[in-house]
């Protein structure tokens, strides 16, 4: 949690802490095995090395103090507030750890035999069973590893739908300007073309541009609900009529189901396909890169093309098995385990009232901070907001201040940034997205200092400029660092085999 803003300002810069060749010393070991020898003679000559490793050499205790004071050095859930907007990063309850660590789950090789494996079997088919009762879909695939790859697997799925009806001319998915950025991505990497479908200036799908672009050649429509916006589509029933009507198929990202949980259920709402982010709305910490999942949701006439392998129950039994018709496989073995499990038990530890509630305080607290906003920055949407709200900073500009400043300002201020300049049809955006966890204690102190951050923009915008001033790196060129990447430590040994 932030400390006072009175307090914060005596902070000083930390100290960035050596890279680990840096603190290397020769010689230096974590583990000393016994020394035997060793015959090499029956390995093929090509794995084996001829010179060392080039890897950092490092006692047990030295490399545990370098990876903890790095630690220390980093903004998370568990230390701070953490508004980053489309991201859900809320505090998952540690009591996940434990399931995830029960050695029946933890020691179980992904290759055991399935009677070997029938109490994981049985653990992932009641998840799956779960998530069709939330989602209000007739089958679900846990296998997507994320949710972009959840993406992919149910454009795939719509491809092949529309391959076995004989309608291959459907090659076009209608994303709205105001989708994830990973729909048009995942549209193109499934072979699609896309076609952008433009935003009102309230937000909202522009029904008009939806009815230009919709043809015999739409396969998909995919639409993020809520919205980047923070929005809930005021006409999405006469979306789904107009997408149904021209024949085509309507994806649902669910990537925002935080806002969601117990309240509405896609299927309910006429979508065929969805996927929900287990690692963002279901208890996994997540970032950097992982770990994650992206279980999908379908309507019955789409089972039949879902990846393989799938988990079925013949009475007390647990048998995995392959579709005919099945995109085929699109990761290894069933799914990341240890983000299914967790959601698991998050799902039962809260039952369906507690679901509902986390998705009812996650909209409290939203509306809430967005209230105690108004005035400040203009905001996107008229009324009430979702889990999410979006600010624009761009009246700010005549006083040389951007988006990208007030973000560096909080990261002063004791928290962690909320995401920027997206989505990308809002000028200077500032993405703020405070979850069910927080206080009201929180989203008043985080209001306070981000309106005493919008004054100094007027009255000493170079201490906004040099912001942060209090974290060990300050601002990093990142162009520099986009188009010249260093990915390994000029320190490090080459590694020569």
């Amino acid at each position: 949690m932030s400390e006072p803003s009175e307090k914060r300002e005596s902070a000083s810069r930390p100290e960035m802490e050596p890279s680990i060749w840096e603190i290397s010393r020769p010689g230096a070991r974590g583990v000393r095995p016994v020394s035997r020898p060793v015959d090499v003679t029956d390995l093929p000559p090509g794995i084996c090395r001829q010179t060392p490793s080039g890897l950092p050499e490092l006692s047990e205790l030295e490399t545990i103090r370098h990876f903890t004071r790095l630690s220390q050095l980093s903004r998370g859930v568990d230390t701070h507030f953490y508004p980053l907007g489309s991201c859900t990063m809320k505090y998952n309850p540690k009591v996940m750890d434990r399931v995830v660590s029960l050695p029946g789950f933890a020691d179980l090789h992904p290759l055991t035999d399935e009677e070997g494996m029938q109490g994981f079997l049985g653990a992932l088919w009641t998840f799956s069973e779960l998530l069709k009762e939330v989602l209000g879909m007739d089958a679900v695939t846990l296998a997507p590893a994320a949710g972009a790859h959840g993406e992919l697997t149910g454009i795939l799925l719509a491809r092949k739908y529309f391959e076995s009806r004989g309608e291959a001319f459907r090659t076009e998915i209608l994303v709205p300007d105001s989708a994830h950025g990973t729909n048009p991505a995942s549209a193109a990497m499934g072979g699609f073309t896309v076609r952008t479908i433009a935003s009102k200036a309230s937000g909202h799908i522009d029904l008009e541009a939806l009815s230009a672009a919709l043809s015999e050649r739409t396969a998909l429509v995919m639409i993020t609900a809520p919205s980047t916006l923070g929005l809930f589509e005021e006409e999405l029933s006469e979306v789904v009529r107009k997408v149904k009507a021209a024949g085509a198929l309507l994806y649902m990202d669910g990537a925002n189901m935080n806002a969601f949980l117990g309240v509405l259920r896609p299927g309910d709402l006429g979508f065929d396909i969805v996927h929900i982010n287990t690692h963002k709305t279901l208890a996994t910490p997540h970032g950097g890169g992982g770990p994650g999942s992206g279980p999908v949701g379908v309507r019955e006439f789409l089972s039949p093309f879902l990846p393989n392998p799938r988990i079925v129950r013949s009475g007390k039994k647990y048998s995995v098995v392959d579709g005919e018709d099945s995109i085929g496989r699109i990761r290894s073995f069933h799914g990341s385990a240890g983000v299914l499990l967790r959601a698991l038990a998050y799902m039962r530890m809260l039952g369906e009232e507690g679901l509902k509630r986390v998705s009812l305080y996650a909209l409290l607290n939203a509306n809430y901070l967005r209230k105690k906003l108004e005035g400040v920055l203009p905001g996107m949407g008229d009324g009430l907001c979702t889990h999410e709200f979006v600010l624009s900073a761009r009246s700010l500009e005549k006083e040389g201040v951007r988006a990208v400043d007030l973000a560096k300002g909080l990261l002063d201020a004791g928290y962690y940034a909320p995401t920027i300049y997206f989505p990308l049809i809002v000028p200077e955006a500032l993405m703020v997205e405070p979850t069910e966890c927080e206080s009201r204690a929180m989203l008043d102190r985080f209001a306070d200092d981000l309106i005493r951050l919008v004054g100094l923009a007027a009255s000493d915008p170079d201490r906004l400029h040099r912001a942060p001033e209090k974290t060990p790196v300050s601002r990093p060129d990142e162009v520099k660092a986009a188009r010249e990447p260093v990915l390994v430590d000029p320190l490090a040994a080459p590694v020569r085999r």
